[in-house]
């Protein structure tokens, strides 16, 4: 009877803290490997910029502005904006 508390807790503590993780993984997952050319991006650092290129499974061209391009690892990017053809007036 006294590891029921701590059955309970452990409960709580994986709906609340590991579910939502795995989660947020799953979709980051999803989302790197369904990029595409034109796609904004932004990298774990904070580089704003457009996939040009994709090379192979873990690299892609990244336009950071005009002619500068940089080659960074598919694991680096973090978050996806509206790509170009979605979104006629964005930059």
């Amino acid at each position: 009877m006294s590891f029921l508390p701590m059955i309970a807790i452990i409960a709580i503590f994986y709906f609340l803290m590991i579910r939502p993780q795995q989660k947020q993984a799953k979709m980051l997952k999803q989302m790197r490997s369904e990029l595409k050319r034109d796609d904004k991006v932004i990298t774990n650092g904070g580089i704003h910029g457009i996939i040009t290129n994709i090379k192979g499974d873990d690299v892609v061209t990244v336009k950071i502005a005009d002619g500068v391009k940089i080659d960074v690892d598919r694991n680096s990017l973090q978050m996806e904006g509206p790509s170009k053809d979605q979104c006629g007036t964005c930059k």
